[in-house]
């Protein structure tokens, strides 16, 4: 699978759970997206996602661009 694809399949996923998350109340929303991604990504998927942060995170619905602040960052690989 190429890197793009990924990538893709990444935001596409995030923006899933954003959408979610979207219909719960606003106060736990970023909350949420953040704590489900930190539960449930392996590092490996959380090190891509943030190569899509890092590179202006595009496609990524903005309740994943807010959750982001609070999702765990792996170590390098």
């Amino acid at each position: 699978m190429s890197h793009e694809h990924t990538a893709e399949k990444l935001v596409r996923m995030a923006n899933q759970i954003a959408s979610f998350f979207a219909s719960q109340p606003e106060a736990t929303r970023v909350d949420g997206v953040a704590t489900h991604i930190n539960k449930f990504w392996e590092p490996r998927m959380r090190r891509q996602l943030f190569e899509i942060l890092d590179a202006g995170g595009p496609g990524l619905d903005p309740l994943v661009l807010d959750a982001a602040k609070l999702v765990n960052r792996p170590e390098p690989a």
